[in-house]
């Protein structure tokens, strides 16, 4: 896979700097803002998936296979 969660940490720094920049103007500020609250919207789905896989991961570790069955994405499925 291409994208990394470091990448996503990247891409909410640049998009705080590009709020932060002084020189915009009223509308580009907003059409930051706009940008910036997608970015966070899919931020969110991308952090929310990473903790159930981890979550999941988790699962695994405490109980081994026995839970492979109900993990069937980490595991064989029936």
């Amino acid at each position: 896979m291409k994208n990394k969660l470091g990448d996503l940490n990247n891409h909410l720094f640049a998009a705080l700097e590009r709020l932060n920049d002084e020189s915009l103007s009223a509308e580009e500020i907003e059409s930051e803002a706009k940008r910036a609250s997608a970015i966070v919207a899919v931020a969110d789905q991308v952090v929310s998936n990473a903790d159930l896989q981890l979550r999941a991961a988790k699962l695994f570790a405490d109980h081994g296979q026995a839970v492979l069955p109900m993990l069937p994405q980490i595991g064989k499925s029936e």
